[in-house]
């Protein structure tokens, strides 16, 4: 079949134009919204790069007026529920424009397709470090973690604590059928999206992959942080349960982005476990080198001497899952945070 050029290059110009305003978005966010210069310059360095290569020729093969897919839309592209997805829809715009570009650039110019290949992997590249840096980033801002526990109206729950201040939202359901576990982990996901939260999950790596959560939470026998961020992905969050200074040594040595601290106190969550008490944390507090949750009993009642022995960030189950106001209860618990963190300044 004939290489139709015109056509060719009206495919390229369009790829081309679609890259570099993809890339230009990714870039402003860096600049503006994380305030980091190294990445916002890898996005202009790629932009930069693909410029080249929209020479006058490919220019001039455009036909706005005659082109079909101005008149194409999807309901989608009319909403960005969050940064995130804003970010993640932008890269997979620019990944789509530089593969369209690979390939018929190949009829272009003898360089042009291993040219956007590579390309397309700095942007690859580039998506990972983004994503990790982004959740890393309002992990460090946490201070409210919420563990699920099952119950009716838990999606009610959790909206109403989200309200009142909760930063990370952890699905954990041992008992549910997975179709179920599915449905809700969707609603949770979209539900933290809508409120800014990071969503993890608990165990299970699989369903953090189906719903695209931000991670998952792993206890000492559950898979290796190794394995579990070789399925996810480098950009995701992987946290650890701890019970003593040593389990604290390895999670860190393995990895772990975070760890909890616990149980605090006895718990019936966690029925049979001996409570690692306030000692425990005040080890946390001058030992431990990644952002670290006192976990275990803590409520509105003993919040206060578990912030006194060093804790900066809790979560907590039964004290907002079964509230009858846990956006009440969330504000208070996160005041008594905000407290301790204002006097070490």
């Amino acid at each position: 079949m004939e290489v139709q050029l015109p056509a060719v290059c009206r495919i390229l110009d369009a790829n081309l134009d679609r890259a570099r305003e993809g890339l230009r978005i990714i870039e402003e966010w860096c600049r503006f919204g994380l305030n980091n210069a190294e990445m916002a310059m890898k996005c202009k360095q790629l932009r930069q790069e693909v410029a080249r290569w929209h020479g006058a020729q490919l220019r001039a093969a455009r036909d706005t007026a005659g082109d079909l897919g101005t008149e194409l839309t999807h309901p989608g592209e009319e909403v960005r529920s969050d940064i995130t997805a804003l970010l993640q829809a932008n890269f997979c715009r620019v990944q789509e424009a530089m593969r369209v570009l690979e390939e018929y650039g190949k009829l272009y110019h003898p360089d042009m397709g291993s040219a956007f290949k590579q390309l397309r992997y700095r942007v690859y590249t580039l998506e990972t470090g983004l994503m990790s840096y982004s959740r890393i980033q309002r992990l460090d801002r946490a201070y409210l973690y919420l563990v699920t526990n099952p119950r009716d109206n838990l999606l009610a729950t959790v909206e109403a604590a989200l309200k009142g201040g909760v930063d990370i939202v952890q699905y954990r359901d041992k008992d549910a059928e997975d179709k179920a576990r599915l449905r809700l982990a969707q609603s949770l996901r979209q539900l933290c999206s809508d409120y800014g939260a990071l969503f993890l999950i608990n165990d299970r790596v699989d369903l953090a992959m189906a719903v695209g959560a931000d991670g998952v939470h792993l206890g000492q026998n559950d898979m290796p942080i190794g394995l579990a961020r070789q399925l996810l992905g480098p950009g995701k969050l992987i946290g650890m349960s701890t019970t003593n200074p040593e389990e604290m040594e390895r999670a860190i040595a393995a990895d772990a982005d975070y760890i909890g601290v616990g149980p605090v106190y006895e718990t019936p969550t966690k029925p049979g476990k001996t409570a690692a008490g306030l000692d425990y944390v005040r080890y946390a507090a001058a030992n431990a080198t990644v952002p670290w949750f006192a976990i275990g009993g803590i409520d509105t009642n003993n919040i206060a001497e578990v912030v006194a022995a060093g804790a900066g960030r809790v979560a907590v189950v039964r004290s907002l899952v079964e509230a009858e106001q846990p956006t009440l209860v969330a504000q208070y618990l996160r005041s008594q945070l905000h407290a301790i963190r204002r006097s070490n300044l």
